[in-house]
């Protein structure tokens, strides 16, 4: 079975192709981190006007690459939420289009879904069952994983996601958009022991995350030490407090489940410190971690065509009506 990916949840467009027998075929991506760059964050409007641009030209180029064409597509997975509505309805739209021209299976998919089942992508893919890590621009949260669409949540932020985090935090101090790779980059050449930062909600007792504070606590760091010079040691030390947050609940995550494996998914998870945080914490318990390829971190049509294939093979129903969700509560797709 043949399945097209499609994403455009937000202001990257991706198409794939996944076999149920061979594999991923093909996949591409555009995205739009030019022309967000002016404005210093993703414009709606301009994103799902640029969807439209993009998808059918990738559409045809992944195609090509698999050397297929439309009449082999056996279903059509597009990202139904959560995400920007204008940006969700381009893919849906396409999608259901193309259901209609070519007679095939349309279903829509959860965009943090996707994200979570990126890593089965990998040529070592993680057994089920498995704790979650999702850490992408909008969301942090801890899920207990025991197969397709058998999700219950552990933990979520309250307020800013780690990715959020991130780009505010690089803007606080006078990093280009986008925000959080260049933190990233930065921190690599700053002492993460030169200031200390707050780990926030570390001894909580509970597995949700709040990073508000440690802006806050960024912001006011910035003030006492203006000189560019300590831009360095300032990033370094917010990435630091981030990977011990996020690699302390993990652990703990792991502990209370009693799982042996961590699957970490989203843009976050390419952070070099997070990663290495990660592997040396499960080493430490006796446990696994799996990453997504670097590839597939960001927002991606593999991530989407693939967990479309799994809902399909798993019983999943093709959508019954046209819409989206910008809000979406992942644990509400999860089967009884």
């Amino acid at each position: 079975m043949l399945i097209l990916g499609i994403e455009s949840s937000c202001d990257e467009t991706g198409i794939a192709l996944y076999d149920t027998e061979r594999g991923l075929r093909a996949h591409a991506l555009h995205s739009q981190i030019a022309l967000h760059a002016e404005y210093g964050g993703v414009v709606p409007e301009l994103a799902s006007r640029d969807h439209i641009r993009r998808a059918v030209p990738l559409i045809r180029q992944v195609l090509a690459q698999a050397d297929s064409v439309l009449a082999d597509v056996d279903a059509i997975a597009y990202t139904e939420g959560p995400g920007l509505a204008g940006a969700l309805l381009v893919g849906t739209g396409l999608a259901h289009a193309l259901g209609v021209a070519l007679a095939v299976p349309v279903l829509g998919v959860h965009h943090l879904e996707g994200h979570l089942l990126s890593p089965l992508l990998s040529d070592s893919p993680p057994a089920f069952p498995f704790v979650a890590l999702l850490v992408s621009g909008g969301h942090t949260q801890l899920m207990q994983v025991e197969g397709v669409g058998r999700y219950v949540t552990l933990g979520d932020t309250l307020d800013d996601a780690a990715g959020e985090a991130f780009d505010k935090t690089a803007k606080l101090l006078g990093l280009d958009y986008p925000g959080g790779a260049a933190l990233s980059a930065l921190a690599e050449q700053g002492d993460p022991t030169r200031f200390k930062l707050p780990r926030p909600m570390l001894h909580s007792g509970d597995l949700d995350f709040s990073f508000s504070g440690l802006k806050t606590a960024v912001l006011t760091l910035t003030q006492k030490h203006p000189d560019p010079a300590d831009r360095a040691d300032i990033a370094a030390a917010f990435q630091v407090a981030i990977a011990e947050v996020l690699t302390a609940k993990s652990m703990t995550a792991l502990k209370q489940t009693g799982a042996k494996r961590l699957v970490v998914a989203g843009g976050v998870g390419a952070n070099r410190q997070l990663r290495a945080a990660l592997v040396a914490g499960v080493a430490k318990r006796g446990a696994q971690v799996f990453f997504p390829r670097l590839e597939f971190c960001t927002d991606n049509g593999a991530m989407i065509a693939y967990a479309g294939a799994m809902r399909l093979l798993h019983g999943g129903e093709a959508a019954g009506s046209f819409g989206v969700r910008s809000r979406w509560d992942l644990q509400a797709i999860s089967a009884p």
